[in-house]
């Protein structure tokens, strides 16, 4: 299965699934896709003594047809909206790559050719000299560049600072404890503590720390939880 250009250098993915998909005279669908994965990682795995970056190219693309592929066998999948961008991206890159590659071929023959260039037909024949816009004057120029050095200048005087409250774990071990001793003092209050009614009014590192304190408080076997179903109520009381 050589697949070599005249560099000795392996062609990039694209290419070899264009050739695939034409090699079984299918069009480029999401269908056809799923089609010849099977033949793109056998290749795949012919080409180990790839350089790294062109191999890793080819297991994106890969990765990409593996997910076509399972949509394929499995009709009720369901996907992210990031995996089915993936696959219309991949999609409308190869169709976009097939209506080029023509073009590719084209101009490498002219590059070939040398000797030629490009230009309007009023500057043919004329010295090389910069040509700008009426538009493009000193003033104008002055005054983008001025305006590129204020909003940098923004940038540079903006400052924000992000203070985050320290929170300890042995204060919320000795406030869940405090709690406790109060329950157990007092006949008229429920000798559980319900984790749901604690995190109440409280910071998102405040509830981690209060949760971590119940995890130490557990291994210590000083209290004991418990929770009925997935994602309950934890309710916690003394050991």
């Amino acid at each position: 299965m050589d697949y070599l250009l005249k560099t000795e250098q392996f062609s990039g993915p694209m290419d070899k699934l264009l050739e695939l998909i034409e090699a079984r005279k299918m069009e480029v669908t999401e269908l056809n896709l799923a089609g010849v994965t099977a033949d793109f990682l056998s290749y795949l795995e012919s080409i180990e003594s790839a350089p790294p970056r062109l191999l890793a190219d080819f297991v994106v693309i890969a990765s990409k047809l593996l997910l076509i592929k399972s949509k394929a066998l499995l009709p009720n999948l369901e996907l992210s909206p990031e995996d089915e961008k993936d696959i219309s991206d991949l999609e409308g890159q190869l169709k976009f790559y097939q209506a080029f590659k023509p073009a590719m071929g084209h101009m490498k023959k002219l590059w070939g050719s040398g000797g030629f260039s490009v230009s309007r037909p009023l500057m043919a024949g004329r010295p090389i000299v910069f040509y700008p816009s009426e538009a493009v004057t000193l003033e104008n120029l002055s005054k983008a560049i001025r305006g590129i050095f204020e909003e940098l200048a923004k940038f540079a005087m903006e400052t924000k600072t992000i203070k985050s409250p320290l929170v300890s774990l042995e204060e919320k071990i000795q406030e869940l404890i405090g709690f406790m001793e109060k329950s157990a003092a007092n006949p008229g209050v429920s000798a559980s503590l319900n984790f749901q009614e604690l995190k109440k009014n409280r910071s998102r590192p405040e509830i981690i720390v209060m949760f971590l304190a119940v995890l130490h408080l557990l291994q210590r076997q000083i209290v004991k939880a418990e929770q009925k179903g997935e994602f309950s109520d934890i309710m916690i009381e003394k050991a």
